[in-house]
C-alpha cells in the first residue's frame, strides 16, 4: 500500500494511473469472485459479467482507503472530480415546521416547498427498486419506519437528519417510501403473472410482435415470488433480522460518507453507488432467499450475498477509521432508553416465539394425548371410567357366572334338537 501511494504521488496532478488500482482489482475478480448462477442476463453478456465483477471491483477500492487518512480520501476523490474535496453546508431540514405560515402572507406553504428537493425522487425511486429486491411489503415497510427512527436518534451526529414531524411520517413514510413501496408491489404482482415465454425475433410474425418482444428483452427471464415467513422458524427469523440490519447499515453509509467525504448528494458517484448496490443486492437477495429455502445442510450462501455484506461493512470501517469523532458522540439518555427497550422487546418476543412457546406447546399436546388414551380405555371397558376390568370390585365373580351360563346353554342345546 506504501507503493502505490508513493506511485501517486510521484504522478503528475490529474493523471493518477488507473492500472496500478486495475492490477489490484483483477487479483480480487478474477480468482474467487466468479459469476453467480441466479444472475440470469437478458440483455448482454457483456453487461452481465460487468456487473458480476463490480463487486469485486468497488471491494478493493475501499480496501485501498483503508490506509489512508481522511484527507488522503478527499484528496483522492479530486482525480475523480476536481469539484469534490471542498467542504459542505450541512442543511438542515429542521427549523420552522409549520405547515401553514400564518405570518407569511405571499406563501404560506413555504415551509413545504423548501423540503421539496432532489430527495423526494431519490427517496420514490430508491423504495421502488428496494421493493423488487427484497418482494415483502412488510420488510419495506420495517425498513423504511426504521430508518425514521434512525434519523431521529442520530441527528446530534448528522444534521441533515433533523427533519419536521410531517416530513419524517408524511412526506417520506407514506408519500415517497409508501408510494415507492406500492408502485414496486404492483410491479412485482406484474412480473408474478406475467408469461415468460421466450422465442427467437425473427420467428415472430408481426412487427408489433417484434417490438414487444424487443421490450421483454429488457424483463427478467423469469421470476420468483419471495415469501420470507420470519415467525415459521428461528434460522428464518435471525436471516429476516440480518437482512433488515444489512440494509438499515447500507442506508446510514450513504449518508455518512458524504459527509465524512465532502459529497454532495447530487453528484453523480453517490448515483452510481446506489445503481451499483441495486443490481448487486438483487442477486444477493436471491441467493440468501434460496439458501433459506434450501433445506439441504450443505447447501452455501451465494458469492454476491457475501460480497454485498462484505461491501456494507467495509464502508462502515471507512467511516470508522476516516471520523471516529462523529461516530462517538454518545446518544442522549432517552434516545437510548428507547433503543434498549426496544432491544428487549424483540430478545423477549424471540424467546417466547421459538422457545417458550414450542415448550408450552409440546406440555399442551402430551396432557392432550394421555386424556385421548384414558377416554380411549374408559371406552372399552363400558363402564365410561377408567381402568381395566380386574381392578372393579366383584369382577371375578360376574366373570364366573357368565361362565357357568355359558356351559348350561352349551349342553341344553343338544337335548332340544334332538
Amino acid at each position: 500500500m506504501a507503493f502505490w501511494k508513493g506511485y501517486c504521488t510521484e504522478a503528475a496532478p490529474g493523471e493518477l494511473s488507473w492500472a496500478l488500482l486495475e492490477s489490484t482489482s483483477d487479483q480480487g475478480v478474477k480468482g474467487p469472485f466468479m459469476a453467480s448462477p441466479h444472475l440470469n442476463c437478458a440483455v448482454h453478456p457483456h453487461l452481465c459479467a460487468g456487473l458480476r465483477d463490480s463487486p469485486g471491483r468497488n471491494a478493493s477500492g475501499h480496501s485501498l482507503q483503508h490506509q489512508e487518512t481522511v484527507q488522503d480520501g478527499r484528496q483522492f476523490l479530486k482525480y475523480v472530480d476536481p469539484r469534490l474535496g471542498v467542504p459542505l453546508p450541512e442543511r438542515d431540514y429542521g427549523g420552522n415546521c409549520l405547515i401553514y405560515d400564518t405570518d407569511n402572507k405571499t406563501d404560506p406553504f413555504h415551509n413545504i416547498w423548501d423540503k421539496l428537493d432532489g430527495f423526494v425522487p431519490a427517496h420514490f425511486i430508491g423504495w421502488y427498486l428496494k421493493t423488487l429486491m427484497i418482494r415483502d411489503w412488510w420488510m419495506c415497510m420495517i425498513i423504511s419506519v426504521m430508518f425514521e427512527f434512525l434519523e431521529y436518534s442520530l441527528e446530534h451526529q448528522l444534521p441533515n437528519f433533523s427533519e419536521c414531524w410531517w416530513d419524517h411520517w408524511i412526506m417520506d413514510v407514506l408519500v415517497c417510501n409508501g408510494l415507492g413501496i406500492y408502485c414496486g408491489m404492483k410491479t412485482l404482482e406484474w412480473l408474478s403473472l406475467k408469461t415468460y415465454k421466450w422465442q427467437g425475433l425473427w420467428n415472430i410474425p408481426t412487427y408489433k410482435g417484434k417490438m414487444k418482444r424487443i421490450a421483454f428483452q429488457f424483463t427478467p427471464y423469469s421470476w420468483v415470488r419471495f415469501e420470507w415467513k420470519p415467525a415459521s422458524s428461528l434460522r428464518r427469523w435471525l436471516a429476516v433480522c440480518g437482512i433488515i440490519l444489512v440494509f438499515l447499515l447500507a442506508e446510514l453509509n450513504t449518508f455518512y460518507l458524504k459527509f465524512v467525504l465532502w459529497m454532495p448528494p447530487e453528484h453523480y458517484l453517490v448515483l452510481l453507488r446506489l445503481v451499483f448496490f441495486v443490481n448487486v443486492g438483487g442477486v444477493a437477495m436471491r441467493e440468501i432467499y434460496d439458501f433459506m429455502d434450501d433445506l439441504k445442510p450443505h447447501k452455501k450462501l451465494g458469492q454476491q450475498a457475501w460480497l454485498a455484506a462484505a461491501i456494507t461493512a467495509t464502508e462502515l470501517l471507512i467511516v470508522v477509521k476516516y471520523d471516529p469523532h462523529t461516530l462517538t458522540l454518545s446518544l442522549p439518555f432517552y434516545i437510548s432508553q428507547c433503543w434498549t427497550l426496544g432491544s428487549v422487546l424483540v430478545l423477549t418476543w424471540t424467546v417466547w416465539r421459538f422457545f417458550l412457546r414450542d415448550i408450552t406447546l409440546r406440555y399442551k399436546e402430551t396432557r392432550r394425548q394421555k386424556q385421548q388414551s384414558d377416554q380411549g380405555r374408559a371406552v372399552g371397558n363400558g363402564d365410561g371410567h377408567p381402568g381395566t376390568d380386574d381392578d372393579l370390585p366383584g369382577s371375578g365373580a360376574a366373570q364366573e357366572g357368565a361362565s357357568e351360563q355359558r356351559v348350561l346353554a352349551g349342553k341344553e342345546g343338544p337335548s332340544t334338537t334332538s
